[in-house]
């Protein structure tokens, strides 16, 4: 039901995000009837991001100039209260990364930190092995450290996997369903990013909002991998993804 309210409010999402994705990431915004615009030239970021509803911040292929073209958009939306959301992508792999996303915690006002469990440990600074971009293997109690977070940065942390978790800090949902082919194909996680930045600019409660968005992701993994063949999924997850748009309540 959030994708459909999505195409009715058909928001402008800044997505300054990685270009592994950029593409994928872009036709899944106009396939749930949002408007999507990739910017990252620092002397139009500011400019692009006040026209905009919101801005999503990816730090999969981060460099020095994307960098600093992030930190000038965020605090831009942060001026005209544009919700931001954060993709920490692999901030576990490198020490440039880890500093990237602490500055930026530390510095933006960030709405939402859309992560793996790994990501979430190197935020939290919780013992974990990272594998590059993947999520990677380690312990540790998903919804506590997530909570932890949420506090912390006084913001809203979802945390996808096999089961999703979102939480305020206080309140806290898991979402069961999907399927793993979601993990065996680039950019399903970083299109979901944007998709929850779109989410965030919805009326109504938004630890909801994204509760119901993120079953509706589960459900056209789901339904995408009926045919089990990869190289046909991604194009699956994009039809999905407009049918739930404009289904409404009726779309199963």
């Amino acid at each position: 039901m959030s994708m459909f309210k999505i195409r009715q409010k058909n928001p402008l999402v800044h997505c300054i995000t990685n270009y592994v994705v950029a593409n994928f990431t872009a036709n899944g915004m106009l396939a749930i009837g949002a408007s999507p615009v990739m910017a990252d030239e620092m002397d139009e970021v500011q400019e692009m991001v006040s026209i905009a509803n919101a801005l999503l911040l990816n730090i999969g292929t981060l460099n020095q100039r994307t960098f600093e073209a992030m930190k000038l958009a965020g605090k831009k939306a942060n001026e005209l209260n544009i919700p931001v959301v954060l993709d920490p992508v692999g901030v576990g792999a490198t020490k440039f990364r880890q500093k990237a996303v602490n500055e930026m915690l530390n510095s933006i006002k960030i709405q939402l930190i859309r992560c793996n469990a790994g990501e979430l440990a190197t935020i939290a600074g919780v013992n974990w092995h990272s594998k590059g971009v993947d999520s990677g293997e380690g312990s540790m109690d998903v919804a506590s450290v997530a909570k932890q977070v949420a506090h912390q940065y006084n913001c809203l942390v979802i945390v996808t996997g096999a089961a999703d978790f979102v939480t305020d800090g206080v309140n806290e949902e898991w979402v069961l369903g999907g399927n793993e082919l979601m993990t065996q194909i680039t950019g399903t996680g970083c299109l979901l990013s944007a998709i929850c930045a779109a989410t965030l600019t919805l009326e109504g409660d938004q630890l909801q909002n994204l509760q119901n968005v993120l079953a509706d992701y589960k459900k056209v993994a789901e339904n995408a991998s009926k045919k089990k063949l990869l190289g046909s999924f991604q194009m699956e997850v994009i039809n999905g993804i407009h049918e739930a748009s404009i289904g409404g309540e009726q779309w199963t």
